[in-house]
């Protein structure tokens, strides 16, 4: 699928936010709104109580930013599987998958980290069409998410799908320094397409992919990804 180059302003300053966002938006707008209310009210002065109801409004709309969620438009490539999040390649290493999903499997495979600074889109998607076999959260603490210890010691997500063919692989949502939770939208026994939301993370953090036995990743250490969109992989 393909979709028309659009540069409009209103594209880029007024981008589709998506519903978790509002969750935090509207009580920011309100209790903010209602602080510039009582300012007025009990100090009349009008340069103050300008100033704070342009910061809540600037406020509210960089939160509102943070949860735009554009659409995305994956590869023709049958065979591509694609970056499950915005950001930039931090790790590249050979490991096992995480004992969490997977306690019998000690077999190196290609793990690619994404890390997602606040500027990224958050908003997570399914790398490859497939079924998630098992889910498993796990609470830990927050580290920087670009450093390699928190792919064990952060709070985390981690995802174990089985393609068609019943080719395995996984993928972990790490919560980072300034993230605090992290939302999933999908559940054990849905089949999802490739592209497809399955969660997203707050404000800052990092997406592990466990490719499958055999599979190179072919991207580079510094790399720029746009989920849904960038090839990470390709399954023969």
């Amino acid at each position: 699928m393909t979709a028309a180059l659009d540069l409009s302003a209103s594209h880029y300053l007024l981008p589709h936010i998506h519903p978790e966002g509002w969750k935090i938006v509207v009580p920011v707008l309100v209790v903010g709104l209602a602080g510039v209310g009582a300012l007025w009210y009990f100090v009349r002065t009008p340069g103050w109580t300008a100033a704070a109801g342009v910061f809540v409004l600037a406020l509210s709309y960089a939160i509102a930013l943070f949860f735009r969620d554009p659409e995305r438009y994956p590869p023709p490539d049958p065979a591509a599987l694609v970056s499950p999040a915005d950001g930039t390649v931090c790790l590249l290493q050979q490991v096992p998958i995480p004992a969490e999903l997977s306690p019998a499997s000690a077999e190196p495979v290609w793990r690619v980290s994404v890390f997602m600074s606040v500027l990224d889109v958050h908003v997570n998607r399914m790398p490859f069409g497939a079924e998630i076999v098992r889910r498993v959260y796990v609470p830990g603490k927050f580290f920087n998410a670009s450093l390699d210890k928190a792919s064990k010691d952060n709070e985390r997500m981690l995802w174990l799908a089985r393609a068609d063919g019943g080719r395995e692989f996984a993928f972990v949502q790490i919560a980072g320094l300034v993230a605090r939770r992290i939302v999933p939208f999908a559940a054990e026994g849905e089949t999802l397409e490739r592209g497809t939301r399955f969660g997203l993370i707050r404000f800052g953090s990092r997406l592990d992919v466990y490719l499958p036995p055999g599979v190179k990743p072919e991207v580079a250490l510094g790399q720029t990804m746009v989920a849904g969109e960038t090839t990470l992989a390709r399954l023969p």
